[in-house]
């Protein structure tokens, strides 16, 4: 008798090679994530000030802070998982999150500047960090969805590289931004 009639199921398994790319694909590849750490930077280095200003006290300011260690806690994961499980056929796997973490972004980074009350800028730091999160989380995963084992370490590299210069230029856009506002 055939395999098949005593009921024995066979599997294929396909293995699809991905295709070498150049440093300047890789390179295009992760400047998103330039985007996802100046914004982290820009929320890091402007968030206590901005909370000090707003009146909130030096000794609140850890508590007020805990967005960060939270959303990434809860967040990440979240993200993470939802963004292996979903296929959008105009947008892939990953992209869907990438587009909604940046417009949250850019909302709250646009925002912050308009906020009267300490209970204001929390809320946005909540909201900015959460969208921060949901972009950078399946950004990291894109690499190893995208690029053969060969050139991993090269799009990892790429994307450290993308992690300090965003973070270095949005300390020093804030430093810009002072010297013009206040003259």
């Amino acid at each position: 008798m055939s395999s098949a009639t005593q009921g024995e199921i066979t599997h294929t398994t396909v293995v699809r090679q991905k295709p070498l790319m150049t440093m300047p694909q890789i390179l295009l590849m992760n400047f998103g994530f330039f985007g996802i750490q100046y914004s982290f930077g820009m929320q890091q280095t402007a968030v206590n000030p901005i909370f000090l200003m707003l009146g909130a006290s030096g000794h609140a300011l850890p508590l007020l802070n805990l967005a960060g260690p939270i959303t990434g806690l809860l967040i990440q994961p979240m993200i993470g998982a939802l963004s292996d499980q979903t296929w959008s056929p105009r947008w892939g796997r990953r992209k869907p999150f990438f587009l909604i973490g940046a417009l949250g972004c850019s909302i709250c980074l646009f925002l912050f500047p308009f906020v009267a009350a300490v209970w204001m800028a929390v809320l946005l730091l909540w909201l900015l960090d959460a969208s921060n999160n949901t972009a950078m989380e399946p950004y990291r995963a894109f690499i190893a969805d995208k690029l053969p084992p060969s050139q991993l370490a090269k799009g990892f590299l790429a994307q450290s590289f993308f992690t300090g210069f965003g973070i270095t230029l949005a300390n020093i856009s804030l430093f810009v931004f002072q010297k013009l506002i206040s003259g």
